[in-house]
């Protein structure tokens, strides 16, 4: 399939890759047609999809499967009065039916905007009147389908409610009804071009109502370095990344990148996250490859992997939040497996990563993707040197990559601020290496300046990783009259830890901060907690710690306040 859009196929070195990789881009390209249906008539049975539940279900799709149930949706879809150019909400969850449905939005030229499940009757008011959002494709889940209801009196561009079920309420049609006797799908003239909007997202950032980055077709092209490279598959693979469909990283792990390689996509719909289910899947289905953020895999080296037969595993990614060393190290001698951490973002494909070819180094996102032109900028504007921290940047004078996005739907300003004079400013902060390894600080807005310093939440926090105490952390800055900021660190103990949740520990973390790091970074506030705010993709939302902060100092844990041990006496009773 690859051979279809490079010259060179195979590398040996990062130099090799970044000579010779080149993709060569087909007029009006569109995944659907030009690659999965390619694969449905090459190699017809080929396993695309192996998809399971916490019910004990489990369906096979084969490639010719997957062409002709997207058909017959695509045909469904039009009958619908969804066309070319029409916006269409996703909120499918992990359920099968969102393949079928982003294969088949593609076929027809609609707009695919994938969304979590757990979003508000308000959230999708917005979403609907930004969007000018047609139509609406959900899990006919009360929780689900009660907010999208509650939404419609305010949301005129919706025209059409669609549940794939359970449950199919007053006003939503039935998918599996009605899509059983539609005519034979009919492929659409001019089903779109390359600058085409192919799906949009809704991303928030720290401040202000999410923005819509909208992706063209040729989005999924960028996609072929993330799964043939990065994730290093192949036709014999059989590759699970753990992500709800409504976050950006479905794309990235369970869906373009892993086609165009070929493999199977093996996709677990569960509700609960449980690592001892995610274990056991991996050896039930004999899972080659496996991609998840940080967070789930520093409650996967929790287990006892001893229980299970872990042997077809063979390569292990991670990226959406930094790395810390100690979970590498220790995910390592559970495996023999070295993770290779990538670095991306909503407006991207990957940007940075550790390739099959390079030695990783524990906690480097690794280097950068040849299809970008990556950069480290320091505030004035020049490159930083090794060491030197700058933010990342993609340089566009040359056009715009593969991959990267076309604009925040709507709203100019915005793309301009983000992206001028050649330049795409991510936002993140890192430094490089003598050897060209990038590694994350963290985001312009996370760093802590606290009495002259200027101080890295992701430095503390994998500090804080490795003290048997701590299971998860999030390191942010409180506001202080005297330093500025002071260092904060919200904590998550292991199991047998919290019964010690107290002034004692909190002394014991603070110094064993002091003595592992810098001792102007230790945190000057801790606070116990049990679980730590989370987007649905898994990153921790340190702005939802700071807000919460500002909001009611209560729920912050001074080791000076009388009230600290009071208060966490209390968490941990209610915890045991």
């Amino acid at each position: 399939m690859i051979e279809r859009f490079l010259k060179q196929t195979k590398f040996t070195s990062q130099d090799d890759f970044i000579r010779n990789f080149h993709i060569e881009v087909p007029d009006n390209f569109n995944f659907a047609y030009d690659v999965m249906d390619v694969w449905a008539e090459e190699d017809p049975d080929k396993l695309a999809l192996l998809w399971t539940n916490d019910k004990g279900e489990c369906i096979e799709f084969s490639f010719k499967d997957i062409k002709t149930l997207s058909d017959r949706t695509a045909s469904y879809f039009q009958t619908l009065g969804i066309g070319k150019g029409d916006m269409v909400m996703i909120m499918l969850k992990r359920r099968y039916e969102f393949w079928l449905t982003m294969m088949a939005l593609s076929k027809i030229g609609a707009v695919a905007i994938p969304a979590t499940h757990m979003l508000t009757g308000k959230d999708i008011i917005y979403r609907n009147n930004r969007a000018d959002v047609k139509a609406i494709i959900c899990a006919g889940e009360s929780q689900i389908t009660g907010h999208v209801l509650e939404a419609m009196p305010e949301s005129p561009s919706v025209k059409c409610l669609i549940s794939i079920g359970p449950e199919v309420p007053e006003g939503f049609h039935d998918f599996h009804r009605e899509w059983e006797s539609v005519p034979e799908f009919r492929r659409p003239e001019n089903v779109n071009t390359n600058d085409d909007i192919l799906l949009m997202y809704f991303t928030s950032g720290t401040s202000g109502e999410p923005k819509m980055v909208a992706h063209t077709h040729t989005y999924a092209l960028g996609h072929l370095v993330t799964g043939v490279y990065w994730h290093n598959l192949d036709e014999t693979s059989r590759h699970l990344t753990i992500a709800d469909t409504g976050w950006g990283k479905a794309v990235w792990g369970k869906l373009y990148g892993q086609w165009f390689a070929g493999s199977t996509v093996f996709v677990y719909d569960h509700e609960k996250f449980t690592p001892a289910d995610i274990l056991h899947k991996i050896e039930q289905y004999r899972i080659t490859s496996l991609c998840a953020p940080p967070t789930i895999y520093r409650f996967l080296i929790q287990e006892d992997f001893s229980k299970y037969d872990l042997s077809s595993l063979r390569y292990c990614c991670t990226a959406g939040e930094a790395l810390n060393g100690a979970v590498y190290e220790k995910f390592r001698e559970l495996t023999g497996i070295s993770l290779r951490e990538g670095f991306g973002q909503t407006e991207t494909c990957m940007t940075l990563g550790t390739f099959p070819w390079m030695e990783p180094k524990p906690g480097s996102m690794g280097v950068p993707n040849p299809q970008y032109d990556i950069d480290l900028i320091l505030p004035d504007g020049t490159s930083a040197k090794p060491g030197e921290r700058g933010e990342i940047v993609v340089r566009t004078d040359k056009g715009r990559p593969l991959g990267l996005f076309k604009e925040y739907y709507r709203d100019a300003e915005l793309t301009e601020q983000a992206w001028h004079d050649g330049l795409y400013h991510t936002g993140d902060v890192a430094w490089r290496d003598e050897d060209g390894y990038f590694w994350f600080i963290g985001r312009n807005d996370d760093v802590i300046k606290s009495s002259g310093y200027r101080i890295s939440p992701f430095e503390v926090e994998s500090v804080l990783m490795k003290h048997p105490a701590v299971v998860e952390c999030a390191v942010t800055g409180v506001p202080d009259d005297v330093r500025g900021m002071i260092v904060k660190a919200t904590i998550v103990l292991a199991k047998e830890w919290r019964k010690s949740a107290g002034d004692e520990l909190v002394k014991e973390i603070q110094n064993f901060v002091k003595t592992n790091t810098a001792p102007y970074k230790y945190p000057r506030q801790i606070e116990f907690v049990k679980t730590l705010p989370k987007t649905v993709s898994g990153k921790i939302r340190r702005v939802e710690i700071r807000e919460n902060d500002k909001r009611d100092s209560i729920f912050s844990s001074f080791i000076s306040a009388p009230a600290w041990s009071a208060h966490n006496v209390g968490w941990v009773e209610s915890l045991l």
